[in-house]
Formats: C-alpha cells, sequence, structure tokens
C-alpha cells in the first residue's frame, strides 16, 4: 500500500472503529459478531482491516485498562462521558499504546476530527485537550522530542 493510500486506509478504519466501538458500547455484541457486522457492510471497505481488527480487539478486551490510561485526566468520571467521546478515548489510548508505529500527533490529529464529525458542538477542544495530555503520559519521549524541535 503507498503511503497515501495507507493514510486514506486508516482514516477509513478509525471511522469504522469509531462506530464499532460506539455500537459495542452501547448493545455489547460478541466481538465476533461485531467484526462480521462491519465486515459484511461496506465501512471496511478499502480501510485497513488488520487496524480495525487490532484495534477492536484491544478496546473490547482492555476497556478498564484504557479507561484508567485517561480518567485522572478527565474533569468528570468516566461514566459521565458520552459514548462518542468515550470511544475516541478509548480507541485513542489504544494507538497510543499499541501502534507507537503511527505518531502521536497523527493519532491527536485523527480522533479530533472524527469528534468534530461525530461529536457534540465543540467535544472536540476537550478531547484535544485529554489527548495532549495522554500522548504526553503514554508517548513521553516522542512528545519531548518533538518539543525540543
Amino acid at each position: 500500500m503507498t503511503g497515501k493510500a495507507n493514510v486514506w486506509a486508516r482514516q477509513r478504519a478509525r471511522r469504522a472503529l469509531l462506530q464499532a466501538v460506539y455500537q459495542w458500547q452501547v448493545s455489547a455484541p460478541e466481538l465476533a459478531a461485531l467484526k462480521a457486522d462491519f465486515r459484511d457492510g461496506d465501512a471496511l471497505k478499502k480501510a485497513d482491516v488488520e487496524l480495525f481488527d487490532e484495534l477492536l480487539g484491544k478496546v473490547v478486551r482492555q476497556s478498564e485498562q484504557l479507561d484508567a490510561a485517561f480518567a485522572e485526566l478527565l474533569d468528570r468520571r468516566v461514566s459521565d462521558l458520552d459514548h462518542i467521546e468515550h470511544a475516541i478515548l478509548r480507541l485513542a489510548a489504544a494507538e497510543f499504546t499499541y501502534r507507537i508505529d503511527i505518531p502521536y500527533r497523527v493519532v491527536i490529529n485523527e480522533y479530533v476530527e472524527l469528534a468534530k464529525t461525530f461529536g457534540a458542538t465543540d467535544s472536540y477542544k476537550y478531547i484535544n485537550g485529554v489527548l495532549d495530555k495522554l500522548a504526553a503520559r503514554l508517548r513521553t519521549i516522542e512528545v519531548e522530542a518533538a518539543a525540543r524541535g
């Protein structure tokens, strides 16, 4: 996959991931059924299916650990987040943790854009602030190197 195609495929995967995690949070289907639903539809056409499978599995299996990674960075309880915000923060935490090959700035930008599209008005500002702090915590060396220029 070329660089540009890879970027688009990851964006499509993240969009599908947000939808899948939202669905999982609301109705708690089995992981295999959830993956099958998305594979049977159009959401994963031209998407990075490996990224989708990996991150969806991490979020479903490790949601408590992912929530713990950002819980103390919030101005409210995790349980008070709306489903979109919660899904975005879980996905970003998973990507920061398990996909260190993807630059932290890319992760922040992608999930802020998803918050602009799917979140409540101005929720992207909240997401951006939390993800900046989360990146500093989970990607300390990378963030410090970027700050040094």
